[in-house]
């Protein structure tokens, strides 16, 4: 079963390090050529608790009193307005292994409260990060973006199992060669990407609004979060 394979390979790498939310933007600039893996983890001595004792630079991981991922419910306001999203289809991407996750770089535009993000990435996590009235999902898309002035945006896209025959092409033209970067730190392509059919998902549900932190290190505030607030359907087969 394709879906249940990849969450099974997700796993297993969330098993190994963690990766940076932020690779790309100025908190963590891209170098060409290489793909990171983070210093930190979610257990024993580089877990949580420890975040902040690692780097100088974490010291948010400690103090913050906004971090994320929270609860999303009915105290949670929804977007006043929709992001005007634009990611032109691609023939390939980049596509890496930065240890508890898959990122895949590509370039686009979200306009919204009047400023204009550059997408830079979108990575997986999995567990999802955020709960929608307590309940997790099994899988949850970041796309991170930057505007000109350094603020960073984050739409999160969950998806969900379903039996039901939906699918989504894009998840499965990502990982498509999912078996060639099973070691973090390497990198292979994807296969044809497009995006429509997210963007118009992402234009046309209610979203989530709140102001958040990185929900790895080093934790910095201020980041806009918008999750869309009905998953996505996976199927599972």
């Amino acid at each position: 079963m394709r879906s249940s394979l990849i969450l099974a390979t997700l796993t297993s790498l969330a098993l190994r390090v963690s990766a940076n939310c932020i690779y790309g933007t100025h908190l963590h600039r891209r170098e060409e050529g290489q793909v990171p893996i983070s210093n930190f983890g979610y257990s024993g001595n580089v877990g949580p608790v420890n975040w902040a004792s690692i780097s100088p630079e974490n010291s948010a991981c400690a103090t913050s009193k906004v971090q994320s991922p929270i609860v999303l419910d009915d105290a949670v306001s929804f977007a006043s307005e929709a992001p005007q999203v634009t990611i032109d289809s691609v023939e390939e991407a980049e596509f890496e292994n930065l240890g508890s996750t898959i990122e895949v770089v590509v370039n686009g535009t979200t306009k919204f409260a009047g400023s204009e993000f550059a997408l830079k990435q979108f990575h997986l996590h999995t567990p999802s990060e955020h709960r929608i009235n307590d309940e997790y999902f099994p899988l949850e898309m970041h796309m991170v973006h930057e505007a000109e002035d350094g603020s960073i945006a984050v739409i999160a896209v969950p998806f969900q199992l379903t039996e039901d025959g939906s699918t989504t092409e894009l998840l499965t033209a990502v990982t498509e060669n999912l078996g060639d970067i099973e070691t973090p730190g390497t990198a292979t392509k994807t296969g044809a990407l497009d995006f429509q059919q997210l963007i118009e998902t992402i234009q046309t549900t209610p979203l989530f609004q709140y102001s958040g932190s990185l929900t790895t290190p080093p934790c910095a505030e201020g980041l806009t979060f918008l999750v869309v607030s009905e998953p996505v359907s996976v199927p599972n087969s």
